[in-house]
């Protein structure tokens, strides 16, 4: 897989509709939206995608895409589970299929009406699924108060403080700002904000939260060839992996000897392991941020500081633009709009192509991560 996945294909195209709390066109639409979009960016007819990739979470299957878009003969389609963990596993997916043979064009997308659809948290009459089963009785009914409780385990071990967490909160809303398309463009936001916010599951306040939006992205894969001749400058998957951590549980796995030590780590391994750089070599990074402490425990996982030093690695300013490892550069889920993670993705292209809002000055190396706690995935992308 080294010798065939490594710098073999490349995102040649990204496609976004606008974010917003409420949009008025179906999942569908804004699907078939974002992938027209991605394939007008690449230059490439929708005659000619031949394979796809998505969530098991997402509404609209392949089969509706790809009648929806005129797409030719498909002869590779994938889901991945796990939510926001799948993000960047759709991307590793469609580059195994076209480095090996078994497709040309690529299709990865997600589309979401989360902020104007149901809010599955608020049901607890529903039949729990098997992990849930030994933690939502005692009222962990929602991912905030799972990852409360983990936040709170990083604090009493190694000394985090709300401050920290204030840190990831404002890298990501100074971006936003920056950032038209994003959901909090134009509002800043305070320390005195922060730590006077309500409370969602203490110690997370609503400013450690993920957005809650309606919107759509998706981008286009083909091989290293190809890439060269596309449309617009090729991003290169340099690396790809995913994580699911042996005897793993749920969303946070509470039942080992070390819960602070997630799906990142067994990730990050075969990330590294597959590449010609590490940690020290990535110039920006989009980390999957749908609660703040989610931040400093990727970094550890990845490689970026030592074990128990992630919070401490997001003082002085080391997330902004200019510090040590600029972050979510669009704002993140935090801050520009939460889809699952896939914002982080095109994120990344445009990074690497020098188009950002909040551009890393010749940025040529990023890893994207996705959702730490539950089983996921992270890329490399190179340009």
């Amino acid at each position: 897989m080294t010798a065939t996945l490594k710098d073999a294909t490349a995102i040649v195209g990204i496609g976004q509709t606008p974010f917003a709390r409420r949009l008025p066109e179906p999942e569908k639409t804004l699907a078939c939206r974002a992938v027209l979009d991605a394939l007008a960016d690449a230059g490439i007819d929708p005659s000619e995608v031949d394979a796809f990739a998505s969530y098991t979470m997402e509404a609209t299957d392949e089969v509706e895409i790809a009648k929806s878009i005129g797409a030719g003969d498909v002869t590779f389609f994938s889901r991945v589970g796990y939510g926001g963990g799948g993000s960047c596993a759709t991307v590793a997916h469609l580059a195994a299929a076209i480095a090996t043979g078994q497709a040309n064009v690529g299709v990865a997308w997600r589309s979401r009406k989360r902020g104007s659809g149901p809010r599955p948290w608020t049901n607890t009459a529903v039949q729990l699924p098997t992990p849930a089963q030994w933690t939502r009785p005692f009222g962990l009914l929602r991912p905030a108060d799972e990852i409360g409780i983990l936040a709170r385990r990083y604090m009493h071990e190694y000394g985090a403080t709300r401050d920290h967490f204030f840190n990831v909160a404002l890298a990501c809303r100074n971006r936003a700002n920056q950032n038209p398309a994003a959901v909090m463009y134009e509002r800043p936001l305070t320390r005195e904000m922060y730590m006077t916010a309500r409370w969602i599951s203490e110690p997370l306040c609503l400013f450690d939260n993920c957005l809650e939006t309606d919107g759509a992205l998706a981008c286009v894969l083909v091989g290293a060839e190809r890439a060269r001749d596309c449309r617009r400058r090729p991003v290169y998957i340099h690396s790809a992996a995913q994580g699911l951590p042996a005897q793993h549980h749920g969303m946070v796995n509470y039942w080992t000897d070390d819960p602070l030590s997630g799906p990142a780590w067994t990730a990050a391994r075969q990330l590294w392991k597959q590449a010609d750089f590490g940690p020290q070599d990535v110039d920006v990074a989009q980390i999957y941020d749908a609660f703040t402490p989610l931040i400093p425990l990727s970094l550890e996982g990845y490689g970026f500081c030592g074990r128990g030093e992630g919070a401490a690695f997001t003082e002085g300013g080391a997330l902004e633009t200019g510090g040590r490892l600029p972050l979510n550069t669009s704002g993140g889920g935090l801050s520009e709009a939460y889809v699952h993670g896939f914002n982080l993705i095109t994120e990344g292209v445009k990074q690497l192509r020098g188009c950002s809002t909040a551009q890393v000055p010749g940025a040529a190396t990023c890893l994207v991560t996705a959702g730490e706690g539950v089983p996921t995935s992270a890329i490399l992308l190179r340009s």
